[in-house]
């Protein structure tokens, strides 16, 4: 091994001499020599030789932003807009996703997060964000609300097609502020009647996936809101043939009459108590008999519900959990009402009037909503009441029984397939439990402007789009169930409550999934996922020479990407 040097002699032609024999030296040294004849730098074995100038987390950006990129959803934001603007604007509400699925903040928050002097991800090298002010993302925000009929329209072209079953609900959220002209005080799902709130509601493909959001105004009922999600799969959507699936109280006789069935489309919903209660009278079409050895049957009443099927169902460990809440709420409101008694009867007591004793009588009874099943005498210094037992009895023999209705035909869904669309809309309330408080933590929303509040919705639903799809992904890394379509069909009845299979029982028991990885949350996952970081390294001995050195994964991480089919150091 020679160190030799071209040159030129006297006559201009070249020559070569031998400067040095490194035969002898060991083999890493002359691999040394050879970087450094090469332009190199030699790093040296002590702390000092190299050092690493930045460290942010970076896995948990590579997987969400890598989803968003598989899916195609930025290019289906961006769309044809390829102007410097619309690109800028793009990348940033595909930023504030991101940052809304890793760790949910305020925009302030966001430009802090992405800034390069303040960055805590890498989120903001990743995207090539540069310098980010406070008003490009609330210009952001105003140019995806402005596409969000395009944006919604794409996603139903991508997963609903004629005839599909569509789930819709409502949700409220609460307002700490007083500005925003949609907060309203009205029905407050976070039993917060002490603030104002807004309604939105959200469409979501049989499984769950959301395909569209719209916010109203907090004091909206439920079934005013159907008309503009009809009008939007019809007009909008393009969709001819469709089955809509809502809750009792969002689809009405009257949302019936006037919405779905002019529009040429079909639904799923139940009945009311009400209606329950008119079809178990003695000549009525619901006789108890109907479950002696079955929880499922199928009736018709044309002269209630002409051209619709009466699906009823008995659940009997819903019967047992209400006869207890029952039971519970009158021996609690006997209680109190004995309280009211012994204050009645004290000597000095300002309780003595009827009015007052009234009063207190009816705050206790509204508060646990017993009063149809109790006669209360009030009379000046005197309180007695006793159980209405034939209400209470009345009420018991249909504990556990709802009744489904639909238009849809039986050739085209079965009984036991129209029971089980109808508990898909559990998966509506999974979502909105994700944006509310799991993970996405839509609240407090900080916005005053009805434009920004519905932006920010708008956002919250794209992010948690983005999130459904990582948990399908990820779900054998997950204590999702991954057999639960299996589990489902062993079951006698879809009545019945779907138990957990073989595989989800053990993984839950042993917190390993079938390959040994350790299982955990979606959001333990995602934060594990983080610890995967973009180093930035600098050797002092040439100040100007950097480059990025990513951690190694940890077998976990490796098994997570490998579901995502992604590769961290790739996603740009």
């Amino acid at each position: 091994m020679l160190l030799r040097e071209s040159y030129r002699d006297e006559q201009g032609r070249s020559q070569k001499r031998t400067l040095a024999n490194l035969s002898k030296l060991p083999g890493d040294v002359i691999d040394a020599l050879k970087g450094l004849l090469k332009g190199g730098t030699v790093i040296g074995t002590r702390p000092d030789e190299l050092e690493i100038e930045r460290s942010l987390p970076h896995g948990h950006v590579a997987a969400v932003l890598g989803m968003i990129r598989q899916i195609a959803l930025d290019r289906l934001i961006l769309s044809r807009d390829k102007d410097a603007a619309s690109r800028r604007h793009c990348d940033l509400v595909v930023a504030m996703m991101v940052d809304r699925l890793i760790e949910p903040r305020s925009k302030l928050g966001f430009v802090r997060a992405v800034d390069q002097e303040t960055a805590n991800s890498s989120l903001g090298a990743v995207l090539g964000l540069g310098k980010v002010k406070e008003h490009e993302a609330y210009d952001a925000l105003d140019w995806l609300l402005d596409r969000q009929a395009r944006i919604e329209s794409g996603l139903a072209r991508r997963h609903l097609q004629d005839g599909v079953l569509v789930l819709y609900d409502v949700t409220s959220s609460y307002f700490e502020g007083r500005c925003c002209p949609l907060a309203r005080y009205g029905h407050s799902r976070d039993h917060r009647r002490d603030r104002p709130q807004i309604v939105y509601g959200l469409l979501c493909t049989r499984e769950g996936l959301p395909i569209a959001v719209e916010v109203f105004e907090g004091n909206t009922g439920d079934p005013s809101t159907l008309r503009a999600q009809v009008e939007k799969v019809k007009d909008r959507f393009g969709i001819s043939r469709m089955v809509l699936v809502g809750d009792r109280g969002m689809i009405t006789s009257a949302r019936i009459r006037d919405d779905l069935r002019p529009a040429g489309l079909d639904w799923i919903t139940c009945l009311r108590a009400p209606a329950i209660q008119a079809l178990a009278q003695d000549d009525g079409p619901l006789q108890f008999s109907l479950f002696d050895e079955r929880n499922l049957a199928e009736i018709s009443a044309p002269d209630m519900f002409p051209g619709e099927r009466l699906i009823v169902c008995r659940n009997r460990d819903l019967a047992d959990e209400r006869a207890r809440k029952r039971e519970d709420l009158l021996v609690a409101t006997e209680r109190e009402l004995t309280q009211v008694q012994e204050r009645v009867g004290r000597k000095n007591s300002r309780l003595k009037s009827a009015a007052d004793i009234g009063m207190a009588v009816g705050a206790v009874l509204n508060r646990k909503k017993m009063a149809k099943h109790f006669d209360v005498e009030v009379a000046d210094a005197y309180l007695s009441w006793q159980r209405r037992f034939e209400q209470i009895d009345e009420e018991a023999r249909l504990d556990g029984v709802y009744v489904l209705r639909t238009s849809m035909p039986a050739e085209h869904l079965d009984a036991a397939e129209v029971v089980q669309a109808y508990k898909d809309l559990s998966r509506v309330e999974r979502a909105f439990r994700s944006l509310k408080t799991v993970d996405l933590e839509i609240r407090p929303i900080r916005h005053w402007t009805a434009q920004r509040v519905r932006a920010h919705v708008f956002l919250c639903m794209l992010a948690y789009h983005v999130e459904w799809l990582l948990r399908e992904a990820l779900a054998p890394l997950l204590f999702h169930d991954t057999e639960l379509h299996a589990a489902r069909a062993e079951r006698i009845s879809p009545v019945a409550k779907t138990e957990p299979s073989e595989a989800a029982k053990t993984k839950k028991a042993t917190n390993r999934s079938t390959d040994g990885h350790r299982v955990m949350s979606f959001a333990g996952l995602i934060a594990h996922l983080g610890t995967l970081t973009r180093n930035t390294m600098r050797v002092p001995l040439r100040p100007k020479h950097r480059f990025t050195l990513y951690t190694k994964p940890t077998s976990l991480q490796e098994a997570a990407f490998k579901l995502l089919d992604l590769n961290p150091v790739r996603v740009q």
